[in-house]
């Protein structure tokens, strides 16, 4: 009896293990199943996306760059922003050197004169540039203007108080050089601008006033850092052929002023020279423009690179 018994507990054992085996693999398998679901309806996100897709956009990049011979780690004035534009424009001017199609977009070459301009920077600075591109608001009036001595302007001529000052130095040096410099406009308003530039509309046309005198809001005069000079012998449009002018080209620079418009610079710019017409920037900045004989346009581009 005792054997039986024994036999019987171990068959129950050997039942019991069989079982809880059965069980587990049961279990296993069911999971494996619901993973395998899971899997089907949620398919894993591939990883490797997004890498692939900032390599593409590196690589065209790349590319952009190349075309340019990657000049961009030559200069300091390249704008990456402009990237697109510069490999434009080089396109249609294979000739033209890398420094100088950057130089080109800088200035805003590539764009056309008064199309969607923008606002003028450096307000109330010798920095800032108005031209064709940059453009000042109807009610911008320059801070601290004063009026001109009469002994080196005519009434009423007004300047901010730095130029003012530096122009009538400038001025007071040549006379004793027994040399005539007199201011005979300086600062206009927008309004004033209005009826000047209609004026040589319809005298003119357009086309031919847009080559020597800014739309209102484009005048550099707004901003009461430019001047017009005579001698008041010769007629200003014969400013160049003066003493006066021969004694500006050698020391105007060393009051902190510029011809603005310059010889061989028109596509620069936007206007022919004009030998009467200079602009108060500063002393260092003046230097700079002279050292190195480039416009103002120019020294925005490469120097301030105000974009």
């Amino acid at each position: 009896m005792t054997t039986v018994r024994k036999m019987r507990i171990r068959i129950k054992w050997k039942n019991l293990i069989t079982l809880l085996a059965f069980l587990l693999l049961l279990t296993f398998g069911i999971t494996e199943l619901i993973v395998c679901i899971v899997k089907v309806v949620n398919p894993p996100k591939k990883v490797k996306e997004k890498p692939v897709a900032a390599k593409k956009i590196n690589t065209n990049k790349e590319n952009k760059l190349n075309k340019l011979d990657n000049i961009d780690k030559e200069i300091d004035y390249f704008n990456m922003d402009y990237l697109d534009r510069y490999v434009s424009y080089k396109e249609s001017h294979t000739e033209m050197p890398n420094k100088q199609v950057i130089k080109n977009v800088n200035m805003n070459l590539d764009t056309e004169h008064y199309k969607d301009p923008k606002e003028a920077r450096n307000k109330n600075t010798e920095k800032i540039l108005v031209n064709k591109y940059y453009y000042l608001g109807k009610d911008y009036v320059p801070n601290n203007l004063e009026t001109i001595s009469t002994r080196y302007a005519l009434s009423n001529m007004k300047m901010v108080k730095e130029a003012k000052e530096a122009f009538e130095e400038m001025a007071g040096t040549a006379k004793k050089e027994n040399l005539n410099i007199v201011a005979m406009s300086c600062y206009r308003s927008y309004d004033y601008q209005v009826n000047l530039y209609n004026k040589y509309v319809r005298s003119d046309g357009q086309a031919e006033a847009d080559t020597y005198s800014g739309r209102p809001g484009h005048s550099e005069h707004q901003t009461g850092l430019a001047v017009d000079v005579y001698n008041q012998k010769e007629t200003y449009t014969n400013f160049e052929k003066t003493k006066e002018f021969t004694w500006m080209q050698q020391h105007a620079h060393e009051y902190g002023f510029i011809l603005r418009f310059p010889k061989d610079k028109e596509n620069e710019t936007g206007y022919v020279y004009e030998s009467w017409h200079y602009r108060y920037v500063g002393k260092e900045i003046a230097k700079y423009i002279k050292d190195h004989d480039i416009s103002f346009e120019e020294y925005h581009a490469t120097i301030i690179k105000d974009w």
